[in-house]
């Protein structure tokens, strides 16, 4: 075990070294009896990384470039501080299962909760030191909940220059804000107020912040800032190793999804726990977030989760679902007649939407000049005259009704990722995202009585690319004769 961790050690001095950080005279080797982490690493869990990464499919050297990206980003003398998510509870002492913040962990690669990481710029270049403050190694709280990785893993492990103890944040973090002209969080209420910067930071523990409000009061030149579209630029264009990830993510949910098209369900129920089953066990974390699976009339609501009914007759199912793997996702819809056959109806409907989705898919690339805005009219056009062939009054408010969410979304970390970043933007290569129109046909007489209580979405996701796309989830099969065959 001496040995793994001296490899560790090594790795992560070669990275530091890279970036001209802190020397590794500086740092001490972690002990056989210390080699306990409180997520998977190379040295404990081989299966599932290989040497050199911090986290599925990331290297330590990724992590490392992109804190210096953001360092660039960043005026000189400032400072970006990012806290880790909290564990949230069910009930008493029941939790959840953890979920990081998604731009902590894009930063840091640190899967714990109650952590701090700081990048602080200096000059005018991309020169930076990255703090990160974690809890401490703990026998006692260990036994319970697990191993933690701990304020030595934090240095020899996760890189960073400067490691500490969360608890001494009070002591640390003053002068760490005393020698910023500008601070750039997205901590609750930092955008606005500094007071309501001091109460989040009293989470940890209100008598441990005294004094900090006035190290703002003390500073008037210290200015907060949103840290939001700085991450937002940087995340929004993946690496190849982000790609590769998510391609594997919808490799796997594409395949479990076409071999439930190829099963018959009595229940939405049965139909998720198989799906939930195909991913865990072909590699995936699990779910990237709670699935649509909507028989018949319940696909008439967007985000249907209940996922508790029968299926009747010759209904349809609108399955939304995709596998996580190593933090990345994939987004998939598909539809398809619970009983292995369209209808007539359900089959020309599907069919004009399966045109237009096709289309919008093949736009999906940066020498076209799209945004995610410019797509969504050309999909709202197709389905406008699609469905006035099929016999439907499009007067008024009619489209809006029938097809109510835009036509798709960017996706990464999260399954709407990058928050805010405008949909008005020209799509390019390295950027993945959504493409899922959708009819939704109220059983209104409003409507031609054939189509009456249909819902039918079809969803890929997709990586921009210079003259064509990468689908990302091609496995999970869409022309109507392929989904009828695998009944057949």
């Amino acid at each position: 075990m001496m040995g793994l961790a001296l490899r560790a050690f090594h790795s992560a001095s070669r990275v530091r070294a890279r970036h001209n950080l802190v020397s590794c005279s500086r740092r001490t080797l972690v002990s056989a009896a210390d080699l306990q982490f409180g997520q998977p690493l190379h040295e404990t869990h081989p299966h599932l990384l290989q040497a050199g990464e911090v986290t599925p499919g990331i290297s330590a050297l990724e992590y490392a470039h992109r804190r210096s990206k953001l360092a660039k980003s960043l005026p000189p003398n400032s400072i970006a501080i990012l806290a880790a998510a909290d564990l949230k509870y069910r009930s008493g002492s029941v939790f959840y299962k953890y979920h990081q913040d998604p731009d902590f962990l894009y930063l840091t690669g640190f899967n714990e909760p109650e952590a701090l990481a700081i990048i602080e710029k200096f000059g005018d270049d991309e020169e930076h030191n990255f703090h990160l403050y974690v809890r401490p190694k703990n026998a006692k709280a260990e036994l319970w909940d697990g191993p933690r990785s701990g304020v030595q893993a934090a240095q020899d492990v996760f890189n960073a220059d400067e490691a500490g103890d969360v608890n001494y944040l009070p002591k640390i973090l003053p002068e760490i804000i005393r020698r910023a002209k500008e601070v750039y969080t997205d901590l609750p209420g930092t955008i606005h107020t500094k007071s309501m910067f001091t109460r989040y930071l009293g989470g940890f523990d209100p008598s441990r912040m005294k004094g900090l409000a006035q190290v703002f009061q003390d500073n008037q030149k210290t200015s907060v800032k949103p840290l939001r579209p700085l991450m937002n630029e940087l995340r929004v264009f993946k690496s190849e190793a982000e790609i590769t990830n998510m391609r594997k993510a919808g490799k796997v949910s594409g395949r479990a999804i076409t071999e439930a098209m190829r099963n018959h369900f009595s229940g939405e129920k049965d139909l998720e726990s198989f799906l939930d089953y195909r991913f865990k066990m072909n590699g995936c974390d699990g779910p990237a977030y709670v699935p649509v699976i909507a028989g018949g009339e319940h696909a008439l609501t967007v985000h249907y989760v209940r996922n508790d009914a029968l299926f009747e007759g010759d209904e349809l199912v609108l399955v939304d679902a995709g596998a996580e793997y190593g933090g990345y996702i994939t987004d998939i819809t598909r539809t398809w007649p619970t009983n292995g056959r369209f209808t007539d109806p359900q089959r020309d409907l599907y069919q004009m939407i399966l045109n237009v989705q096709r289309s919008c898919v093949s736009l999906c690339r940066e020498d076209a000049d799209m945004t995610l805005d410019k797509l969504h009219n050309i999909a709202a056009t197709g389905l406008g005259d699609g469905l006035k062939q099929l016999g439907f009054n499009l007067s008024g408010d009619a489209l809006q009704t029938l097809f109510p969410h835009h036509l798709g979304h960017y996706i990464g970390l999260d399954v709407h990722d990058s928050p805010g970043f405008p949909r008005s933007r020209e799509l390019q290569t390295g950027q993945c995202v959504t493409v899922e129109p959708g009819i939704y046909v109220p059983d209104d007489a409003r409507w031609p009585t054939h189509f009456r209580g249909i819902g039918i979405r079809i969803e890929d996701s997709v990586c921009i690319q210079p003259e064509s796309p990468l689908i990302l989830t091609t496995e999970a099969v869409k022309e109507v004769v392929d989904i009828e065959a695998l009944r057949a």
